[in-house]
Protein backbone atom coordinates (compact mmCIF):
# COMPACT_ATOMS: atom_id res chain seq x y z
CA UNK A 1 0.00 0.00 0.00
CA UNK A 2 1.11 3.69 -0.87
CA UNK A 3 2.16 5.25 2.23
CA UNK A 4 1.29 9.25 2.63
CA UNK A 5 2.59 11.89 5.30
CA UNK A 6 -1.01 13.20 7.09
CA UNK A 7 -1.53 14.54 10.19
CA UNK A 8 -4.46 13.88 12.82
CA UNK A 9 -5.72 16.16 15.18
CA UNK A 10 -7.84 14.42 18.48
CA UNK A 11 -9.67 16.75 20.67
CA UNK A 12 -9.72 14.51 24.15
CA UNK A 13 -13.53 16.24 25.98
CA UNK A 14 -13.66 13.98 29.34
CA UNK A 15 -9.82 12.89 30.36
CA UNK A 16 -10.96 10.71 32.93
CA UNK A 17 -13.63 8.73 30.91
CA UNK A 18 -11.51 8.40 27.32
CA UNK A 19 -7.87 9.31 27.60
CA UNK A 20 -6.52 5.74 28.81
CA UNK A 21 -8.26 4.45 26.10
CA UNK A 22 -7.09 6.94 23.15
CA UNK A 23 -3.34 6.32 24.39
CA UNK A 24 -3.98 2.22 24.17
CA UNK A 25 -4.92 2.67 20.63
CA UNK A 26 -2.53 5.19 19.50
CA UNK A 27 0.20 2.25 20.83
CA UNK A 28 -1.53 -0.62 18.94
CA UNK A 29 -0.63 2.05 15.93
CA UNK A 30 2.65 3.12 16.59
CA UNK A 31 4.38 2.16 14.31
CA UNK A 32 2.15 4.62 11.95
CA UNK A 33 3.33 7.61 14.24
CA UNK A 34 5.88 9.98 13.37
CA UNK A 35 5.35 12.35 16.37
CA UNK A 36 2.94 13.52 18.41
CA UNK A 37 2.59 16.67 20.92
CA UNK A 38 -0.18 16.23 23.50
CA UNK A 39 -1.76 19.93 25.40
CA UNK A 40 -4.08 19.72 28.04
CA UNK A 41 -6.09 23.10 27.95
CA UNK A 42 -7.29 23.27 31.51
CA UNK A 43 -9.43 26.16 31.42
CA UNK A 44 -11.83 24.40 28.30
CA UNK A 45 -11.20 21.02 30.06
CA UNK A 46 -9.72 19.43 27.38
CA UNK A 47 -6.90 17.82 26.09
CA UNK A 48 -5.34 18.47 22.27
CA UNK A 49 -3.55 15.43 20.69
CA UNK A 50 -1.63 16.63 17.27
CA UNK A 51 0.18 13.50 15.44
CA UNK A 52 2.23 13.56 12.50
CA UNK A 53 1.64 9.79 10.48
CA UNK A 54 2.90 7.89 7.55
CA UNK A 55 0.18 5.67 6.54
CA UNK A 56 -2.48 4.39 3.69
CA UNK A 57 -5.59 5.34 3.58
CA UNK A 58 -6.86 1.95 4.95
CA UNK A 59 -4.33 2.31 7.66
CA UNK A 60 -5.57 6.05 8.44
CA UNK A 61 -9.13 5.16 8.56
CA UNK A 62 -8.75 2.31 10.46
CA UNK A 63 -6.97 4.51 13.21
CA UNK A 64 -9.34 7.56 13.55
CA UNK A 65 -12.43 5.03 12.84
CA UNK A 66 -11.72 3.65 16.43
CA UNK A 67 -10.52 6.70 18.00
CA UNK A 68 -14.03 8.24 16.79
CA UNK A 69 -16.54 5.50 18.04
CA UNK A 70 -14.48 6.91 21.84
CA UNK A 71 -17.07 8.52 24.02
CA UNK A 72 -15.94 12.71 23.94
CA UNK A 73 -13.05 11.92 21.47
CA UNK A 74 -13.00 14.08 18.23
CA UNK A 75 -10.90 13.43 15.97
CA UNK A 76 -10.03 15.35 12.03
CA UNK A 77 -7.44 14.14 10.01
CA UNK A 78 -5.33 14.64 6.62
CA UNK A 79 -3.04 13.08 4.01
CA UNK A 80 -1.28 14.39 1.51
Amino acid sequence: MDQRLGVIGIIIEDRKESAARVNALLSQFGDLIVGRMGVPHKERGISVIGLIVEASTDQLGALTGKLGMLPKVRVKSILV
